[in-house]
């Protein structure tokens, strides 16, 4: 580590922020020792706020159908080798009343642009949920909607959503992405989300075809001026079915680095350390914890159709059933001196704005 990188990593530490041009030079000019000193300042900081708590969320993926052909999922519309799937609401209520009973306080809901799910289909499986668990907190990610869409779903009870920006360069968004599908409707989706009151999710594969470190530094600063109550970021594994399957998988190494730097431009920013960190690394959700991270999220999915949610290859634990998931997870984040909360998981100081 030279002496521009300390100085780098030190402004960081003060200051919660770098101009894009230093982003990108602390990316470029990364080395082992850089990597140990911002995740010790990670795990520091990380602590500070959340203890060694780890909160889980139980993941629910509602449905394999997709409107949309992103040239990297596995899901995407044009793929006709992918096995379709759409879990029932009595299929959804099961997963969450087992989840209940595992210890899970946060259910997220995650599917394709699947039309079936409208706002009454989808914002009466919410209801029922908060109304069955009133303690516990619904997380979607149903992809780009309308803001009265947006709207009727927090209105029917839930609290979080996920949508990954995918990338803050428009040129860049365009190469990942349909011609119908538009690098402004995606940031005016999140905008719309954040000031109707939910606690927002955003994030970027790490690694993707056509990503600089120049478009990375795009996605760090528009973190940092975001301001997410989450960020899901993860490497990018090509699906063997899409456009990308030749492209070259993001790497365990540069996750975990830009993990630590998140953590440290966002201190109380809930960070999974995600399926995609598990899939590439055997023990890459370990490492994630050990770089900042404090969120995992195990799979409560009908064991039947977890094989057919594959947004890319090789995906982990799609055998195993919700206790294993839970009890698996339990004992890795144990083996690393953390532990498993019972805990919705709120993003610090937020509150509904119906409340």
């Amino acid at each position: 580590m030279n002496n521009r990188e300390k100085e780098l990593i030190e402004r960081l530490l003060r200051e919660r922020s770098l101009s894009e041009a230093e982003y990108a030079e602390l990316i470029e000019n990364r080395d082992g020792e850089a990597a140990g000193r911002l995740a010790e300042h990670a795990v520091e900081t990380r602590k500070a706020v959340f203890g060694d708590a780890v909160y889980t969320r139980g993941l629910i993926e509602i449905s394999s159908i997709c409107k949309n052909n992103c040239l990297y999922c596995g899901i995407r519309r044009d793929n006709r080798n992918a096995e379709r799937y759409r879990l029932t609401k009595e299929d959804i209520l099961s997963c969450a009343d087992e989840g209940y009973g595992l210890g899970f306080r946060t259910y997220v809901l995650q599917g394709g642009e699947d039309a079936f799910f409208s706002d009454e289909v989808l914002g009466d499986i919410v209801s029922e949920i908060k109304r069955k668990h009133p303690d516990c907190a619904v997380t979607l990610s149903m992809g780009e909607r309308s803001r009265e869409s947006y709207q009727a779903l927090y209105d029917a009870g839930a609290d979080r959503y996920l949508l990954r920006h995918e990338t803050a360069a428009p040129e860049h968004y365009a190469k990942l992405h349909p011609k119908e599908m538009s690098f402004e409707n995606r940031m005016q989706c999140l905008q719309d989300l954040k000031e109707i009151g939910y606690q927002v999710g955003c994030g970027f594969m790490v690694g993707s075809p056509f990503q600089t470190a120049d478009t990375l530094a795009k996605d760090l600063k528009f973190i940092e001026t975001f301001r997410p109550a989450m960020c899901g970021i993860g490497p990018f594994i090509p699906h063997h079915d899409t456009p990308f399957r030749e492209e070259r998988a993001g790497t365990a190494e540069l996750t975990l680095f830009l993990l630590s730097v998140i953590r440290l431009i966002l201190p109380e920013v809930l960070l999974p350390a995600t399926t995609a960190l598990g899939t590439i690394d055997p023990k890459g959700r370990e490492k994630g914890i050990l770089a900042g991270a404090n969120v995992v999220m195990p799979n409560l999915s009908p064991v039947r159709v977890r094989r057919k949610y594959e947004l890319y290859d090789n995906k982990i634990c799609t055998g195993e059933e919700s206790a294993e998931c839970r009890g698996c997870l339990e004992a890795r984040m144990k083996s690393v001196g953390y532990r498993l909360v019972i805990d919705r998981g709120d993003a610090p100081g937020f509150e509904r704005n119906d409340q």
